[in-house]
This record gives C-alpha cells, structure tokens and sequence, in this order.
C-alpha cells in the first residue's frame, strides 16, 4: 500500500468499523427488545385465554351441577340431560364443550356430529400427540390445560388449541373446552412484523445520519492530512535547501582558507626554495636564514591544515571523548579570538552515543562561531553535566545579545541557530536560548535515549 493509502485506510477504518458496531448493536439491542414486548404479550394473550376457558368451565360446571349431584352413577336420563345441556352452551363459531367417558368414546361434540358414539382414544395430530388420550389423563389428574393441533370450524384449517379438562368421576366422564390459538399467533406475526420494519427504518436512520458524517470526518481527516502532508513536504524542501546552502557555504570557506592561508604559505615556502636555491649557488653566506624562513612558512602551512582538519571533525572527539573535545575547543578558540574561556565538565558522565556526541559538539562549535562573529563578547564559559543520566550543556557569555524572534527567521546566524535545534531535535533534545543585553546563555538538553545501551556502557567503562 502507498502511503496515502495507508493514510486513508488508517483514518477510515476504525470509524467504519465503530459505526457498524453500534449500528449492529442497536439492531440487536431493538431487536431484543422487541422480541421480549412481543414475547410478554403472547404470554398475556394466553394466560387471558387460560382464564377465559376456565371462567367458561366453570360456568358449565355449574349449570349441570344439581343434576349431576342428584342423578346416580347409571341415570342415564340425567347423562342425557346433561349431555343435552353441554351440547347447547356454545359460544361464537368456534366455541363449544365436549365431553368423552374414560375409554374414549365422544359423547358430546356440537361442530363435529360425526365423532358422537366412536371411540377416539388413539386419535393423533399432526405433531404426534394423542390427544384424547392425554385430556383424558390430565383430567382423571385432577384437571388442566393441555395443547394440541385440532381442526378449527370456521376455517376447516388445523390451528393450535388450549383445552382446560375435567372429570365427571361418578359417570367416568371428561368434559372440556378450548379456545384455538391461531388469533394470538397472527397478532404475534403481526407484532414481529411491525418490529422487523422498525428495525429496518431505525437501520436506515442510522445510515442516513452515519454515512454523511462518515464522508465529513473522512474528508475533514483527508484534507488535515493532505494539509499537513503538504507543510511537510515543503519544510523538507527547505531543510534540503539549508543543507545544500550549508555545504556551499562550507566548501566556500574552504576554498577561502586554503587560498588565503595554506596556499600563500606554500607560494611562500616556493620563494624562499628558490631564493635559498640561488643564494647557495652564488655562496652567498645568508642561505641558511632564508631556508629558516622558509621552514617556518611551511610549519604555518601544516598549523593551518591540522586547524581546518579539527575543524571538520576532530580526532580527539572519536579518541578521548566530547569532554576532551569541547577542552581542545575552548584552548583553539581562546588562543585565536583572545576571549577568555572558561569550561566546567566535572559533573559530566560520558555515556552518550556517538552521533549525540557529534551534535553537541557542533552545537558548540556553532555557538563559538556567532560569539566571535556577533556577539563582541570578552568571556564565554561552557558547562557540560549529566543530571539523572540526562546531558545538559550551557554556554554563556556577556556579549550584546541579540533578538531571537529576528535572528532566527533569516540570516546566516538564524540558519545556525536552526541547524542546532534539528540537531537536538534529531534525538527529541531541546535547545533553549536566552538572550538580553547583559549576554547569551544557551542551553542544550538531551533525553535519556540519548545514552548508549547499558551493555555498551559497560563495555566502554
């Protein structure tokens, strides 16, 4: 993946997936909840309808209770009667009572004349139960509801049903009723249905206010990130600029000093060869003191080369250590500036990496430079510590000082300034600079991260 892919992918992603989330957690949230409404009010509807059937037993109970408390275990006229009673309490189409003695045989039946005098005792529905068997039993039990699949009347269709039996001991009969269940179960469907749809319509309500805002947090992070992308991509130009400015300006001076010095003492040295050459020839008794001359021209020449070499990177720093470098520093700087400088490195533990050697001392180096070129100072002092196992370097001095907020957006000393603070920010270091007439102190600050690796620490001790 490219990396504005993986920006995209970064910034889109965990908010489709949260949106999804708590989309399918509402859905399922609502979906529960409503499945619970609807569950409680099939139990409603039924517990009603228990009551219901019951209430109607009751009722038939008690309009053939005096003749069946009068009547003997073998009067069949009362039976008759009794029968005849059970078989005119109908209520609506569907409603009625049956009555069947104890081996099975239908003795009442109002919707269904053909069951009357046959015995149903091994009758099944569609789900396997036989179901005069089991109201037969439930009642000789003492009583109670029983479901099973029956035909409904009024539709001819077979539908759920709820019978609550009892039994008439005396004549071995089960008297019962019921109430078919399909009315409950279509209010159920119709109730599930209803939910389904609120379930789709909160889902679209939803996605209509997610999507839109997906797209605005989506663009909102694309345009930052291209933004920032962009502020980027032209600090880096510039940083790439500064390097390139750096390193002309460099070989510049280079160029410079080796005109100006080692190239006029070599032109020197030439001279006196030559001179000294002629005056040997012609005897001449001064051959020596030019010789001298020239021995002395060329010594300053080998100064100069060993100064641009420490310039750009001094042996003693790889060999003895940054608290030896910055010494050499400060002795070089005070013997060719005249500035008194002082350093104090006695509380400093050397256990930094190289490169952050490097960086502070450049940073010094880079400091020593604008004092002698800026500040007209007649004093610098440098102290370099370790505080917790954290470098901090200050150097101070009591020159005029300058205005940082000036300096540091243009100009030769502000591109040093900036070169330093990417050198401590290069390993999350600060550089903290305070300025006023009185003097310049600067103070570089490293992290522990920093140091170099305990075991390499320990190698080096």
């Amino acid at each position: 993946m490219t990396l504005r892919h993986q920006i995209i992918a970064l910034a889109i992603v965990p908010l489709v997936i949260s949106i999804l989330a708590i989309t399918t957690f509402i859905t399922w949230q609502s979906a529960n909840l409503a499945k619970n409404s609807i569950d409680t009010f099939e139990q409603n509807m039924l517990k009603t309808k228990e009551a219901e059937i019951l209430n109607l037993t009751n009722l038939a109970l008690s309009a053939i209770q005096t003749i069946y408390d009068k009547a003997g275990a073998d009067d069949e006229a009362a039976k008759q009667q009794v029968a005849e009673i059970l078989t005119s309490l109908d209520y609506g189409k569907d409603g009625y009572f049956f009555v069947y003695d104890y081996d099975g045989n239908n003795i009442v039946h109002p919707r269904q004349s053909f069951r009357h005098g046959h015995n149903w005792l091994d009758l099944t529905d569609p789900d396997g139960d036989k179901v005069i068997a089991e109201l037969i039993a439930t009642a000789r039990a003492g009583g109670g509801l029983h479901q099973y699949k029956w035909q409904k009347p009024s539709t001819g269709q077979i539908a759920d049903k709820l019978s609550f039996v009892v039994s008439l001991d005396k004549w071995h009969w089960v008297v019962g009723t019921g109430v078919y269940l399909d009315d409950v179960f279509a209010q159920s469907a119709a109730a599930n249905k209803v939910m389904r749809a609120n379930i789709r319509r909160t889902f679209v309500i939803v996605a209509l206010i997610a999507v839109p805002s997906l797209l605005i947090v989506f663009t909102t992070c694309m345009l930052l990130t291209f933004h920032e992308r962009r502020m980027a991509d032209s600090r880096l130009k510039a940083l790439t600029q500064r390097v390139i400015d750096t390193q002309e300006e460099e070989r510049a001076r280079l160029a410079r000093e080796l005109h100006d010095g080692i190239s006029q003492n070599l032109v020197g040295v030439r001279y006196a060869m030559d001179l000294a050459g002629r005056k040997v020839r012609t005897n001449v008794d001064d051959a020596a003191v030019t010789i001298d001359r020239g021995v002395e021209a060329l010594n300053g020449a080998i100064k100069e080369i060993r100064r641009l070499s420490h310039d750009l990177r001094p042996r003693v720093l790889d060999d003895l250590g940054l608290t030896a470098a910055l010494e050499a520093l400060c002795y070089h700087f005070a013997e060719r500036t005249g500035i008194e400088t002082e350093i104090d490195a006695s509380a400093f533990t050397d256990t930094l990496k190289a490169e952050a050697n490097t960086a502070l001392y450049r940073v010094a180096q880079e400091a020593f430079n604008n004092v002698e070129r800026h500040a007209g100072a007649s004093r610098l002092a440098v102290k370099l510590w370790s505080d917790n196992g954290r470098a901090r370097m200050t150097i101070s001095d009591n020159g005029a000082g300058f205005d940082g907020s000036k300096d540091g957006a243009s100009g030769r000393s502000g591109l040093g300034l900036r070169n330093m603070q990417e050198r401590m920010a290069h390993f999350r270091g600060l550089l903290l600079i305070n300025s006023s007439e009185a003097g310049t102190t600067l103070t570089a600050m490293l992290p522990k991260s920093a140091n170099r690796p305990a075991d390499r620490q320990a190698e080096a001790a």
